[in-house]
């Protein structure tokens, strides 16, 4: 078995939180002290941290340190919702955040409902957001060693964005089965799609394969296609920004694609999630709102201009996958092997989700 260096985005210290600016990587490994709720927000709607259950942590500990900010400076809690909402409000497509924001906000109402002195209040919420950070750790090593079980030996494996522990508490979804089955022995070679027009493959990914010894070629997001005709590609694995009751899938754009691909050659798509990802609310795909951000953002590579002036861009940075498209959704409970609304049901149910 190999040692696996372990990486970890987030620190608490002093009730401010640090955390590594993934704008900055790969060229450097910068440490971002995050000390208000406001600058909690920015830090998430400009994408210093990103990925669905990192946003999700991120969020309940800005709520934490939003509610002792208000707290310092206005000596009760009467803005408490502002606070809710403006963390609310910073990315609209992952469910993880809500999920999150809506753990501490019930820790929150609970408090003040049986009258808990100020100091404990805060204290409780910054121990239920290092209690959702904890839990996201261990469901990713448990998503790593059931999603490892379905990669042969030998595998060469498609990824894309960025789904590793900079994407989560640490070690990753999807990233993470790659991690477990590379512990495991495995012999793994791991395709990193760039991911335009962040490139969160180019920086992120391909950077955490480097740090721990895994290896991998990027590519384009355009080469997918090839390699899997030339059959190069033994799997595709996902993360997820959400999954709705039928089993649709909202990730980053480009995710769709790719499961066409996969299916048109015969080629496994997995999807590795925790069950926080789960929206059962939402019916459907047609019903996740579908963020869209900045067109300078495709018009721009680098700093540098990549397009003529002038030139509009649309920048969708989800897309759906539809459930017919996916092979098995790999939670920290277990697989889903056939991914329909009633199989979904089932396994909530029964595996006490």
């Amino acid at each position: 078995m190999k040692k696996i260096k372990d990486l970890r985005p987030i620190k608490l210290e002093n009730n401010q939180l640090h955390v590594i600016n993934q704008l900055k990587l790969p060229q450097t490994t910068e440490w971002v002290r995050l000390s208000t709720y406001q600058e909690v927000a920015r830090a998430i709607k400009e994408m210093v941290v990103r990925g669905a259950p990192l946003i999700g942590i991120v969020g309940a500990y800005g709520f934490a340190i939003g509610i002792n900010q208000i707290y310092r400076e206005q000596g009760n809690f009467s803005s408490a919702e502002d606070v809710l909402q403006t963390l609310k409000n910073t990315r609209p497509t992952a469910v993880n955040l809500f999920w999150a924001l809506e753990r501490v906000w019930r820790k929150f109402e609970r408090a003040m409902a049986d009258k808990k002195p100020p100091e404990e209040v805060i204290k409780m919420l910054f121990k239920e957001a290092n209690k959702i950070e904890l839990e996201d750790y261990h469901a990713n090593r448990a998503i790593g060693g059931y999603g490892q079980v379905l990669l042969p030996e030998r595998a060469r494996v498609l990824t894309h964005c960025n789904t590793g522990a900079l994407a989560t508490s640490g070690w990753g979804t999807a990233l993470g089965v790659i991690r477990s089955a590379y512990e495991e022995g495995k012999d793994v070679l791991v395709y990193v799609d760039e991911t335009r027009p962040y490139l969160q493959g180019a920086r992120l990914t391909a950077w955490e394969l480097q740090y721990e010894g895994i290896p991998h070629f990027l590519i384009t997001d355009n080469s997918a296609g090839f390699l899997m005709k030339k059959g190069m590609v033994d799997a595709v694995i996902v993360g997820a920004d959400r999954i709705t009751g039928n089993g649709d899938v909202a990730n980053k754009i480009g995710t769709y694609s790719l499961s066409v691909l996969a299916k048109e050659h015969g080629i496994p798509f997995y999807v590795a999630a925790p069950t926080s990802t789960f929206d059962l609310e939402t019916l459907s795909g047609e019903e996740i709102p579908i963020e869209e951000r900045s067109e300078d953002e495709v018009k721009t590579c680098g700093g540098c201009s990549i397009a003529p002036e002038g030139t509009k861009a649309l920048n969708y940075s989800f897309d759906v996958t539809p459930a017919s498209n996916i092979t098995a959704i790999i939670t920290e409970k277990g697989i889903i092997s056939h991914v329909d609304r009633d199989h979904i049901e089932k396994f909530i149910k029964y595996r006490g989700v």
